[in-house]
């Protein structure tokens, strides 16, 4: 067994402020009773919640997938070209995520405004009425973590970072993974779970 000292011990941390965290693991918590309440209800009424889901094009979904996973790899690679002082770069990437952060917004309001013309609004029936509240609730997340990406962005332009800012870039970089993370939660469970 091989032990750690104490200079590995200081290296190793949270990324981000310990806020930061709790604000995460609410919003997460938030997002799990949703889950909880609509599986809940889909076992009330499968045959309702499976012919609603029917109705549902997964290339959305898929395409949504995708483009946040692209996001979270650019984050990634964006907070580790800072940490190797390659701004420049960094700020590419940061660009690249907000490009995709984009493009889902873009292609969640082509997906919506698509049910909505085919007649299934929030209150068509249960299904809807939790796919728009789950999906819109996720969506103002994406947009807020659009922000964020922006105030990384504006930090990254400084020529040097305090202690404090680079908290402030791994709190941003791990909000929009927890972003990441929570569609790759809805969409099977949305899109795919009979």
């Amino acid at each position: 067994m091989v032990a750690i000292g104490k200079a590995d011990r200081q290296a190793r941390r949270l990324p981000g402020e310990e806020g930061t965290w709790v604000f995460i693991f609410g919003d997460m918590t938030v997002f799990a009773v949703l889950f909880g309440v609509y599986l809940y209800y889909r076992s009330a009424d499968p045959l309702l919640f499976n012919g609603s889901q029917a109705r549902l094009n997964q290339t959305f979904g898929v395409a949504n997938t995708l483009i946040l996973l692209t996001s979270s790899l650019l984050v990634a690679t964006a907070v580790r070209a800072v940490r190797q002082r390659e701004n420049a770069l960094a700020g590419r990437l940061i660009v690249g995520a907000m490009v995709c952060g984009a493009l889902f917004v873009v292609n969640k309001g082509i997906e919506y405004g698509h049910k909505i013309s085919q007649g299934y609004l929030p209150a068509t029936d249960q299904f809807f009425t939790y796919f728009y509240v789950v999906t819109g609730l996720h969506l103002v997340h994406v947009v807020i973590g659009m922000g964020l990406l922006w105030f990384m962005l504006t930090l990254i332009r400084r020529p040097e970072l305090t202690a404090w800012q680079h908290s402030y870039l791994d709190g941003a970089a791990c909000f929009w993974h927890m972003v990441d993370l929570l569609w790759i939660i809805i969409f099977p469970l949305l899109y795919l779970v009979k």
